[in-house]
């Protein structure tokens, strides 16, 4: 009989692993999303949408379902959602794993600034005396800088906060990535970007703006991960967290 896999999603990682889990029969997947966005993509295998209530409905969920293990794939800067994780799983005794990709390192000719809240990197904007900022931060965090009156903002969501917040000087540009180097490169250009604001999200779907940002000698404005629980087993890929899988298949979790 196939044991229940609780996957903690929203990530490329995540949906990646669903579609490879769900075909197999050792699992019957079953993938959580916080519900943020609208019309959110489900994935294979079973879906259900919005929060637990804290570590207690966790564990409570984890005992209704029968759940045998756990994956948290969460954005990294899902942070409360790990912690809660890490608590559940330590009360019902429950094997997880965090699968998170790998944060991005400066490079040579990169010049970053490393913050570690968004109040510290509002104030960064100030003091930089940015002018023209490329904000990629998204909705939750554009409050912390809209009362900067010194630079004009391009902001880019994948959909339209309501209401817009209301910056003295912006343009609202939504897409959603993966992005190519060559339209990273023409945005810069194009609204003449000298800073950047965002968060270390790793991976390679928003990567390109890093790197065009680096040939054009951009400032960028980098927050940096929020602190994870300790002892978690953590890994970098889904072959890494597949093999985990296996392992437990082999002592019988699947039973």
């Amino acid at each position: 009989m196939a044991a229940k896999l609780l996957i903690l999603g929203g990530t490329t990682e995540a949906y990646d692993l669903a579609d490879r889990l769900a075909a197999l029969p050792d699992w019957h997947v079953i993938t959580s999303l916080a519900g943020r966005t609208a019309d959110p993509r489900h994935a294979a295998g079973e879906t259900r949408i919005g929060g637990f209530g804290g570590v207690a409905g966790l564990v409570r969920y984890l005992d209704e379902h029968a759940i045998r293990a756990v994956l948290d794939v969460t954005h990294p800067f899902a942070a409360q959602m790990g912690w809660n994780a890490a608590e559940a799983c330590r009360i019902t005794g429950i094997p997880l794993l965090r699968l998170e990709r790998p944060a991005w390192t400066a490079e040579a000719g990169d010049r970053w600034q490393s913050v570690t809240s968004w109040t510290e990197a509002a104030a960064a904007v100030r003091q930089s005396q940015a002018q023209r900022v490329l904000l990629a931060v998204g909705r939750q965090e554009l409050s912390h800088f809209v009362d900067i009156e010194t630079a004009w903002f391009l902001i880019r969501l994948v959909t339209p906060p309501a209401p817009l917040p209301p910056f003295y000087a912006a343009e609202w540009l939504y897409a959603r990535g993966p992005f190519a180097l060559a339209d990273e490169r023409a945005l810069l250009d194009t609204w003449a970007i000298d800073t950047i604001v965002c968060k270390n999200s790793g991976g390679t779907a928003t990567a390109a703006k890093l790197l065009a940002a680096r040939e054009r000698g951009v400032r960028v404005i980098m927050l940096q991960r929020p602190a994870r629980p300790a002892g978690v087993p953590t890994v970098a890929d889904g072959e890494a967290a597949l093999a985990w899988l296996e392992r437990l298949a082999l002592v019988g979790l699947n039973r």
